[in-house]
């Protein structure tokens, strides 16, 4: 029998900075009721899915901007998604800002914030939790962008690794193999990497991406946003052996324009599923984590063809360096 499971990309429209909690909330579990009608088992919500994307805004003093973040999960606001996650019998990933006090490695205990994503189960109970690692953008107030990008301001980098866990999700008792992504992970493929070599079966991805790169030094085509973006994952899911459900917030969000195109994508990097507004819309689809197998036991075969030994740049060096001239 195939291990099937359905899983539904919950595309978010905008939201918008003025909007509270309540407001997105709502309509996450309106996703959720409409999901619990079409069978979906697991449903992904975006990156930041209970705020608008900040980082887009500047404040003087970080801790202005502290009511964006969230101090426990779950919250009193998002209590109701806990809730319904175990009255539908459907798991959940939401993306957030968190704000908590924790050691930083150096010994001290201080406040710390970082952009996370988590997946809960259908009893409710949170059993993977990443912080986002490659945070684009800039860390100061920039006077030649008309919208910022300030997450290197807003968050730290994530210190969680990219963990895979093994839960159950849906109707089978078996687990899978499941991993998260956050936005600008999904265009690095040392992320899906580290992913694939833990036999990861499912990556889940959130973000919120502007339909014009505003920083670019040169001349950027405005379809090819999407198709970077959607090329990014076939690659990860194609190279690794997996599943990916990627999914946005879309439309024009504090008259930012994001560019949706939520897609779930399977192991040999064909896009399934996907989004065909800029509005709240769940995409679903039924797949079949045994058509992971394939890759791993034939081109991907990482114990048979990898060579670790000939990788070593990828770790020990950080920016790219020019050969000598011969």
């Amino acid at each position: 029998m195939a291990r099937r499971l359905t899983v539904g990309a919950a595309q978010l429209g905008a939201i918008q900075k003025s909007e509270g909690r309540e407001i997105a909330v709502a309509r996450m579990l309106a996703l959720m009721e409409e999901g619990h009608r079409r069978g979906v088992e697991l449903i992904v919500f975006p990156e930041l899915a209970l705020t608008t994307f900040f980082p887009r805004h500047w404040v003087e003093r970080i801790e202005e901007a502290d009511h964006w973040y969230e101090t426990e999960m779950p919250s009193a606001a998002t209590k109701p998604l806990f809730d319904a996650a175990r009255r539908l019998n459907m798991a959940f990933h939401l993306g957030y800002a968190e704000l908590v006090r924790e050691p930083d490695g150096t010994g001290g205990v201080r406040t710390r914030r970082f952009n996370t994503a988590i997946l809960v189960n259908a009893e409710g109970r949170i059993v993977l939790k990443y912080r986002k690692v490659h945070l684009p953008g800039h860390a100061a107030f920039d006077s030649a962008r008309k919208v910022q990008h300030l997450e290197k301001y807003y968050f730290e980098v994530g210190d969680l690794g990219f963990p895979v866990v093994k839960t159950r999700l849906g109707r089978r008792e078996e687990g899978v193999n499941v991993g998260l992504l956050i936005c600008n992970d999904r265009r690095w493929p040392e992320a899906w990497r580290v992913l694939g070599l833990q036999s990861v079966e499912l990556v889940l991805v959130g973000y919120n991406t502007p339909s014009i790169n505003q920083e670019a030094k040169g001349w950027e085509a405005h379809h090819l946003r999407v198709f970077h973006s959607h090329l990014s994952v076939q690659a990860g899911c194609y190279q690794n052996a997996c599943w990916s459900v990627a999914v946005a917030k879309a439309g024009i969000e504090d008259g930012a324009e994001l560019f949706g195109h939520s897609i779930i994508v399977n192991p040999q990097g064909e896009i399934v599923a996907m989004a065909d507004t800029w509005e709240d819309q769940l995409v679903t689809y039924d797949i079949d984590l045994d058509r992971c197998r394939l890759g791993r036991v034939s081109i991907f075969d990482f114990a048979r063809h990898r060579r670790p030994e000939h990788y070593g740049r990828i770790t020990s060096q950080v920016g790219a360096v020019e050969p000598p001239m011969v």
